[in-house]
């Protein structure tokens, strides 16, 4: 494909990512995808018509404000609709320009779109809801079914579970003694193994610790507070107990076996493991995190991005460092 046909990739990306903003507001906080069946105003209620829903133009044209009640609408609209354009447009460059793989760039389209959802919700809410995570491993298992590699892919879910558990054990349980990682990000990795694989999965998490320690540490020091703002310490909450061992471990063994996902339509499968389902969680709008909490998911999102548009430059330079061709 020549190189203008970059633009197919930024408009399907644009028009993808005014839906992934219904996506992103409704899914975490249980609101019916049919029910209301249009998109509203989260402020005044209103009901958008076409021209209140034009990617990036929309926004733009109304300076950030809602065109009925004159409310400010969130920049994160905005970005969610750039961002999935400038990512489905690489993701275009990749395996259309570069390469002919069109059937495989629909299932790196759906991922993309996924991982955007995590970067947001997570980002805002701290939590990474079970239905997109079950897309997502969808979506993996789905993708290496179609390129001839299930077992592969099979083995890249193992992968990424097998990574993001030891994790959460040795620095949450033995270095920490904290609940160190969410269970979201255990099963964000398992997913995104599916699709990455054995081989890449793993670089997958090291580029996203690496951009979690730089950009989340540079977040931490931009939000702390002066001290005559802190709270003391006799106001802060005190920090819950981590859970027991045994339990831990069993969660383990049922994110392992993917029950988290067949318990979404059947949410009394968690009283097995005595614990009650996500989905009964509710979300506080207002909740505020503490300056020192940091949102795992969209630095693991950031490095499934980079593997997933750079799968074949990294694959090369993984096999030739470790698996080096011996010279005649």
């Amino acid at each position: 494909m020549p190189l203008w046909t970059l633009l197919i990739g930024c408009v399907v990306g644009a028009v993808l990512g005014s839906f992934l903003n219904m996506v992103i507001y409704r899914l975490p906080r249980g609101i019916s995808f049919v029910n209301p069946s249009s998109s509203i105003c989260p402020t005044c209620k209103a009901h958008l018509g076409w021209v209140d829903l034009v990617p990036l133009f929309s926004w733009l044209s109304t300076g950030g404000k809602c065109r009925y009640c004159k409310a400010p609408v969130a920049a994160r609209y905005f970005l969610v609709e750039v961002l999935t354009g400038a990512l489905f447009a690489g993701a275009w460059y990749a395996y259309q320009i570069q390469s002919d793989r069109m059937g495989h760039l629909w299932f790196v389209w759906a991922m993309l779109a996924c991982l955007v959802a995590v970067v947001f919700i997570d980002w805002e809410l701290y939590i990474i809801p079970d239905e997109l995570n079950a897309v997502i491993l969808l979506v993996g298992l789905a993708s290496s079914a179609y390129s001839g590699k299930l077992v592969e892919g099979a083995f890249g879910a193992l992968t990424g579970w097998g990574i993001m558990f030891f994790i959460s054990f040795v620095l949450g349980r033995l270095i920490l003694q904290k609940d160190a990682l969410g269970d979201g990000d255990i099963k964000l990795m398992r997913g995104v193994g599916a699709m990455l694989g054995p081989l890449l999965t793993p670089v997958s998490v090291v580029i996203g610790v690496f951009a979690g320690l730089v950009i989340g540490v540079a977040l931490m020091v931009l939000a702390r507070r002066p001290a005559a703002e802190t709270e003391n310490e006799g106001d802060a909450e005190p920090i819950p107990p981590p859970e027991s061992l045994g339990s831990y471990l069993k969660r383990g063994v049922w994110y392992l076996l993917c029950l988290d996902i067949v318990a979404i339509p059947f949410p009394k499968l968690y009283r097995l493991i005595g614990e009650e389902s996500p989905a009964l969680e509710t979300i506080d709008d207002d909740w505020e995190p503490s300056p020192t909490a940091i949102p795992f998911g969209p630095y693991l999102a950031i490095g499934a991005v980079v593997c997933l548009l750079g799968a074949q430059p990294i694959t090369e330079l993984v096999q030739n460092y470790f698996f080096p061709t011996p010279r005649p």
